[in-house]
């Protein structure tokens, strides 16, 4: 992949501007870049793990002789791997065909305000290592520290042919990690750092592979679409609660991220604050009010970063934030869905799993109680990928540059 300033949209923005490989096709990875008709049978197998080569033909449009000059190519190469054969009634067996988890890897990187993380992804999703580290506010000095370290240790437990594989490092954080230093109580000087730092190239300098970047809402969304319930809607508005509050947007199984890369900036929108006066969204349904609260009654906010099991002992506090930020999504969802008829809202964040049912139910509750008269009432939905979505949406990214197509071309070819 050359660098680019496409806007063509995917399900995890790989071929957005934002982007762009500082080492675009090169780096430690020994395997090249696919071609077209490579990426669109590796996708179709990923999408539907068990279909023969004859299945692929079918749904590709290609002959069956081109098809199985691909698949001996994706096979040698080591990026699919064969199942056992499906004998049928009549004819020769079936032989079902699935990505191999250990074809490619790939880093994906979380900034948070908060934390960071670090995954190493295999082929098929799964996260095969993971570091983490909470912080009290990021500075670039002590992010370039966590991801050297980090990919260091990583790697050192990969054999040679595992680290030949490895695709790129994606890089999910916010646009402007320097705003609303007053709600996360940094220094200004020290937020004020991240003005002049280029991420991409920041990172570059640290790893030998092609480094990717998006916005982290964005990149949670993406991965809800490929890795979660995106298959099951075609349009949906996707809220992730994490420090701040953010989103994003999916149109006709694509990611829409808009004229600057930052549409589903749900976060700005206007809602009312506890007292009615005019609010942001962000002020009202975001984990620093969480924190806010701890810090009021004398406990440690901080621990909500360590600790996912100290969710289980913030009692009423946790019982008040979650009605509070229930009513906050509900309007907010009300009006999204007056714009875009989405067949469906997902929410997830940064909390352990239970805390996001609870969420989602309460959501769900007061939604009801509004008027929604001219409007069809969406689906609420719990995300399916959990705390992990943004390091795993950010990993996906050079998965999708080199080796894989976006769901929406593959939407189009299964019709």
């Amino acid at each position: 992949m050359t660098e680019s300033n496409s806007t063509s949209p995917d399900p995890t923005g790989a071929e957005d501007y934002a982007t762009r490989p500082l080492h675009p096709g090169g780096g430690a990875n020994q395997l090249r870049v696919r071609a077209y008709n490579e990426r669109l049978v590796l996708s179709l197998v990923r999408r539907n793990a068990g279909l023969s080569k004859a299945d692929i033909a079918r749904l590709s449009g290609l002959s069956a002789q081109t098809v199985s000059v691909i698949m001996r190519a994706l096979e040698k190469d080591g990026l699919l791997k064969r199942g056992d054969p499906v004998r049928g009634k009549v004819g020769k067996p079936k032989v079902p065909m699935a990505l191999n988890p250990d074809g490619v890897f790939s880093f994906g990187l979380k900034i948070g305000r908060r934390s960071a993380e670090l995954i190493l992804m295999d082929f098929v999703g799964e996260v095969r290592f993971s570091l983490k580290e909470a912080y009290k506010y990021p500075t670039p000095d002590s992010i370039r520290q966590f991801v050297r370290d980090s990919v260091d240790q990583i790697t050192a437990d990969l054999s040679t042919d595992q680290r030949n594989r490895i695709a790129g490092i994606g890089i999910a954080a916010p646009f402007e990690l320097w705003n609303w230093v007053d709600e996360v109580g940094a220094p200004v000087e020290d937020m004020n750092a991240w003005r002049d730092v280029d991420l991409i190239e920041t990172i570059g300098m640290i790893v030998p592979f092609p480094v990717f970047q998006q916005n982290d809402a964005t990149a949670a969304c993406g991965a809800e679409l490929v890795f979660g319930l995106g298959p099951s809607y075609s349009d949906f508005a996707y809220f992730f609660i994490g420090s701040f509050i953010g989103g994003g947007v999916v149109l006709n199984q694509a990611l829409y991220t808009g004229r600057t890369g930052n549409a589903g900036a749900f976060g700005s929108m206007p809602v009312s604050s506890r007292s009615g006066h005019p609010s942001q969204l962000i002020d009202q349904a975001s984990i620093f009010v969480l924190e806010d609260m701890l810090a009021r009654d004398g406990r440690d906010p901080a621990k909500l970063w360590r600790d996912p099991d100290y969710w289980n002992e913030l009692g009423n506090t946790l019982d008040i934030w979650i009605s509070h930020t229930a009513q906050s999504l509900a309007v907010a969802i009300t009006s999204v869905c007056s714009v875009i008829d989405f067949e469906a809202v997902i929410v997830d964040g940064g909390f352990p799993p239970d805390v996001c049912a609870r969420l989602v139910a309460a959501t769900r509750e007061a939604t009801s109680k509004l008027d929604l008269q001219g409007i069809d009432k969406p689906h609420i939905e719990q995300g399916q990928v959990g705390s992990a979505a943004r390091a795993i949406g950010a990993a996906s990214l050079p998965l999708f540059s080199r080796y894989l197509l976006d769901q929406n071309v593959l939407f189009k070819q299964m019709q």
